[in-house]
């Protein structure tokens, strides 16, 4: 084959491969188009998926309520027993009422309550005591079952102060009646914090302080302890500090720390003086804003 003749069958494959490819890229681009970037925010979920029970716009936070509560689930660290000098383990369970849109168009409260509220307030109020057992701690005393007292509170507050009282009946355990008197200054430091303190006062009935500080005959005669028979009234006082954040209008933690003495027939108790009248908690809890629409 010549030279000349070798030229043009170059040329010819050098078109030839041009034409094969140029088609392809074209169509190549043209049925691939670029991919879109990821969204930067989450989609949507489908219309029929619900949010989660506790999630935002679940059914807890209906937005026209007829009910707004707040309400704290916890632990907390108290003395074994009313006179202990060791300490236990146990719940802290606790509510409040903001909101109530009664039949006939009258409300208590408001529903945008978030955190603390101004004014009158309804509270909820619940107390677990744990059991005294006499082989364990104090040989001789008969055993104590554990008890767990509910009941309603009353309070006024203001943004910088706030008093309360609370009544409450112990449905397991004791079967009475007690009472707590309180007052808290309130400060707020930062966005989200609330910060309190203040005195308390604690109450119970006759029965109440025979169940926890009293000796009976044959309780004196097993444990060596004089027979003592205590009478209610004001049973203990103290000082409660207090801290709470609120992570958004739904959600929060609450802790306090809590010193109280026993006074009067509490503090004479025999039982009490194998102990300590100085009396020492605290608690910790997830709080959450719950609004209902019957």
């Amino acid at each position: 084959m010549t030279t000349a003749k070798r030229r043009s069958v170059a040329v010819l494959l050098a078109a030839g491969l041009l034409c094969a490819t140029g088609p392809a890229r074209a169509q190549t681009s043209e049925s691939s188009p670029p991919v879109p970037a990821e969204p930067s925010v989450p989609l949507p979920p489908p219309a029929n998926q619900k949010p989660g029970l506790l999630a935002a716009g679940g059914a807890f936070d209906a937005r026209t309520p007829d009910v707004v509560m707040t309400l704290r689930a916890g632990v907390q660290v108290s003395p074994a027993y009313f006179g202990s000098d060791d300490s236990e383990l146990g719940p802290d369970l606790a509510a409040r009422l903001d909101y109530v849109r009664f039949p006939g168009g009258f409300e208590y409260g408001s529903s945008r309550t978030v955190g603390f509220r101004t004014g009158w307030g309804i509270q909820g109020s619940f107390r677990y005591i744990g059991e005294r057992e006499g082989d364990d701690e104090i040989e001789g005393l008969d055993d104590v079952p554990w008890s767990a007292e509910a009941g309603l509170g009353i309070g006024y507050e203001q943004r910088n102060w706030r008093a309360f009282t609370d009544v409450r009946y112990g449905f397991v355990g004791h079967n009475t009646w007690v009472g707590e008197v309180g007052a808290d200054a309130i400060a707020y430091p930062m966005e989200g914090l609330t910060l309190t303190a203040g005195p308390r006062l604690e109450f119970g009935t006759d029965t109440f302080a025979q169940t926890y500080f009293g000796v009976s005959p044959e309780e004196s005669v097993a444990s060596g302890l004089d027979r003592y028979d205590a009478s209610g009234g004001l049973l203990g006082a103290g000082i409660e500090v207090g801290a709470r954040y609120l992570f958004n209008e739904r959600w929060g933690v609450e802790g306090a720390v809590s010193y109280g003495r026993l006074v009067n027939d509490a503090a004479d108790s025999p039982i009490t003086e194998q102990g300590s009248p100085d009396q020492y908690s605290a608690r910790v809890g997830i709080t959450r804003r719950i609004s209902l629409d019957f």
